[in-house]
């Protein structure tokens, strides 16, 4: 089953006197990129924090923000007077241009991020592993989604394997009559050029052999068909973290189909070609989106 890498992922519990609420967003991405939004007394698990969204996510790019809502014990608090003065001057530019009236902006100023906080707030080592398991129902939820995404991709792209298996299949059938075709069109060329009569069937017949041959598809249709399969096998694999191999795969699809276009010299066949290349745009954008 695939994973998708978009998702959304929220989780709200009590830990002590404080409630947490944590949301993590995640957008496809060829790495783990990690854009981390916390209170300011959540500062040193940073890196736990990090690691954990790590193992547990993979890949993507994600927004992680995690919010107190609130706290349940009156605390001891500090001003952070250098940033409460730097929001004042903003806020009071502000009502001067919009002709508001500014009165109220110490009021607006207290409720401001940073501005006041807890100056002895931190997490206990018991606590901390009850806020991992906060962390965990998030990215639980957020798996849950990527899941639910993946379920819809991996249907896409069977579509499109099937497709191209489908479209190959019609080049199979073409095949002996492009060759045919091939050889009449030599011969009367020649005859066209030279008269019937005046040149070596045997020697005309070594040629066709060694320029069919050359033009021949046969090997390309046999390994197009291994890499459909083997794709179709991939994501049927219980692993996560596919999307790298799948993409590797769609490579070698697309390898064996540009070539049987190059050498097809049929215009029923080319039109079989572009509309495999068609189907393998359409995975390629879709496998985009995979863990």
């Amino acid at each position: 089953m695939l994973k998708s890498m978009t998702g959304f992922g929220r989780a709200e519990q009590s830990v002590g006197d404080k409630t947490f609420q944590v949301d993590i967003k995640s957008l496809n991405g060829k790495q783990f990129e990690l854009q981390l939004k916390l209170p300011g007394f959540l500062k040193p698990f940073e890196f736990p924090i990090r690691k954990l969204l790590s193992e547990k996510l993979g890949r993507g790019s994600l927004d992680c923000t995690i919010s107190l809502k609130q706290t349940g014990n009156a605390k001891p608090v500090s001003i952070n007077t250098d940033l409460a003065k730097a929001y004042h001057k903003a806020l009071a530019e502000l009502s001067a241009e919009l002709n508001l009236d500014p009165s109220n902006i110490l009021s607006t100023l207290v409720k401001l991020p940073e501005v006041i906080t807890p100056t002895s707030d931190t997490l206990t080592d018991a606590e901390w592993q009850q806020f991992e398991k906060v962390i965990q129902l998030a990215i639980d939820d957020l798996n849950a989604h990527r899941l639910n995404e993946g379920a819809s991709l991996e249907e896409e792209l069977l579509l499109r394997i099937d497709n191209i298996v489908h479209q190959q299949d019609e080049v199979i059938k073409l095949e002996p009559l492009r060759q045919v075709k091939i050889k009449e069109g030599l011969k009367k060329l020649l005859e066209d050029q030279v008269g019937k009569d005046n040149y070596d069937a045997n020697r005309l017949e070594q040629e066709l052999i060694y320029y069919i041959e050359k033009i021949d598809i046969t090997e390309e249709q046999v390994r197009l068909k291994n890499h459909c399969d083997y794709f179709k096998a991939i994501l049927q694999e219980p692993e996560e973290g596919k999307g790298k191999k799948l993409s590797f795969i769609l490579q070698e699809i697309g390898r064996e189909i540009n070539t049987t276009g190059s050498k097809a010299y049929d215009s029923t066949i080319q039109k079989c070609v572009v509309l495999m290349k068609d189907e393998l745009e359409k995975a390629k954008e879709q496998i985009l989106n995979v863990l």
